[in-house]
């Protein structure tokens, strides 16, 4: 990263995420799409199609809207979703109907993805056989739309859900260049979020001739705050929403500004070996990290822990630093303005309300149901969802709630790849808690109590990467 900053642009309203992303061009008219407008039901009323608000757009007839076909169209980016899913993960197939493409005014260019080097870019999704539900989701991490493209896109479609999904208006690692405040930037993602909400379901009484009888948020880790902030604030718009490990922002923590740099302040330490070993653990601990998690540490330090600490303390309290852009990387505690050393409870009130202005307060409006891994090394679960559901009860919102801690998952499931039989895959867990959402709201079914799913002992891989049940 450069260390002179090049200023904060222009921008409008900005949000939140916590992840690298790529981009890469796709082709504006793919040869595979089938012709538009077929008279025959097959993607009825393309030509009619108008996204409200959005300032461009491409609608184009897919025969596969799943990634099964869009990889080969060039209606998705593999990067976009790279190493969010288990390489082993089935992919439906067999979901014909309209994509549309766009993106709605906005001064940041930071998505390149089809050429348009232009921000707030959305998918929207209308299979031929629609069930009558509306999914919505935004991005994890910094990623740009097609992000929840494996975890999220390719199975609700296959259900006949609608599915849109925006890249909350801008994107990359130093996204913290968006807007004019600190917290301008995280701001944004919940503005966007709201904005295609409202759109998707225009959209969609187009389609069909009829407004969605549900919409469902979700999302992954800063899709999942996304989720949070979208039921406490716009309930109107949702029956209701699944967090996935949702990130946590409250004004006087915990945040991840304020576990993150005793992570780094520590782990070299209880890397290096030797007699500091052991006291450097259990600081870790007491951060929050849990115990059983350590193996999982080296690549969080590597990957993690250092980014993510840097260009979220950048978007939120820039002037630590000074005139240096998003810190220095892997510094020595003691070095002038690292990282290791921050303290976020010792900085300005203006730190604090730049936090205020993205902070969640528990008062959900509609049911959710949040889940998070036990060994989450990211975003520790005592120090995030442990913590929102207490919010969440002392709000007096607890009927709305189900929260279900999943024993050995972590953050990010390409981890269970890498270590086999150690780490439970999340993804199965989110559609078995998709699949309680719709009981739920439905009336037919009451989810079971908050809870932690067992991780089985002895299971099959192959059987874990399509059943979680939550009973």
């Amino acid at each position: 990263m450069p260390t002179t900053p090049p200023g904060r642009p222009t921008r409008r309203a900005a949000l939140h995420a916590l992840s690298l992303t790529a981009a890469c061009l796709l082709l504006t008219t793919p040869a595979t799409a089938a012709p538009a407008g077929k008279a025959d039901g097959h993607c009825a009323g393309l030509t009619r199609l108008r996204v409200p608000g959005a300032e461009h757009q491409q609608a184009d007839c897919l025969d596969e809207l799943t990634t099964a076909g869009t990889v080969a169209s060039g209606h998705t980016d593999p990067a976009d979703y790279a190493g969010l899913t288990p390489r082993d993960l089935p992919t439906p197939s067999g979901v014909p109907g309209i994509q549309i493409d766009g993106y709605f005014p906005d001064t940041s260019t930071t998505n390149t993805n089809h050429g348009w080097n232009h921000d707030s870019q959305f998918v929207v999704r209308l299979p031929d056989h629609w069930n009558g539900g509306l999914v919505v989701a935004g991005t994890p991490g910094n990623r740009e739309q097609y992000a929840n493209d494996k975890a999220v896109s390719d199975w609700v479609l296959s259900r006949g859900y609608a599915y849109a999904a925006t890249d909350k208006g801008n994107t990359g690692t130093a996204f913290y260049r968006d807007g004019r405040r600190p917290g301008d930037a995280i701001a944004e993602w919940n503005t966007r979020l709201t904005q295609l909400t409202r759109a998707a379901r225009t959209v969609v009484a187009q389609r069909y001739h009829r407004p969605p009888v549900r919409t469902i948020a979700t999302g992954l880790s800063n899709g999942g705050y996304l989720v949070r902030w979208q039921l406490e604030n716009h309930p109107e718009l949702y029956d209701g929403g699944v967090d996935w490990e949702g990130t946590l922002w409250r004004t006087d923590g915990p945040n991840l500004l304020t576990f993150l740099p005793q992570a780094l302040r520590h782990y070299p330490a209880y890397a290096g070996g030797g007699p500091a070993a052991a006291e450097a653990a259990d600081a870790l601990h007491r951060a929050g990290f849990p115990a059983g998690s350590e193996y999982l540490w080296p690549y969080h330090y590597q990957v993690y822990w250092d980014l993510t600490q840097r260009i979220y303390r950048e978007e939120l309290d820039p002037g630590y630093d000074g005139a240096t852009e998003a810190g220095t990387p892997f510094c020595a505690s003691g070095t002038p303005a690292c990282d290791a050393d921050y303290d976020y409870a010792a900085r300005p009130a203006a730190v604090h309300r730049a936090v205020e202005r993205i902070a969640l307060t528990g008062r959900i409006g509609k049911p959710l149901i949040t889940l998070q891994g036990t060994l989450d090394a990211l975003l520790p679960i005592s120090q995030d969802s442990d913590v929102y559901a207490r919010m969440i009860r002392a709000a007096g919102r607890g009927a709305l709630l189900r929260y279900y801690r999943i024993e050995d998952g972590t953050h990010t499931d390409s981890l269970v790849d890498a270590f086999p039989g150690r780490l439970r895959p999340m993804v199965p867990c989110h559609r078995s808690a998709f699949e309680a959402l719709e009981s739920w709201i439905a009336g037919t079914a009451v989810p079971p109590a908050d809870h932690t799913v067992p991780h089985p002992a002895g299971a099959d891989p192959a059987t874990l990467l399509t059943s979680c049940p939550l009973r």
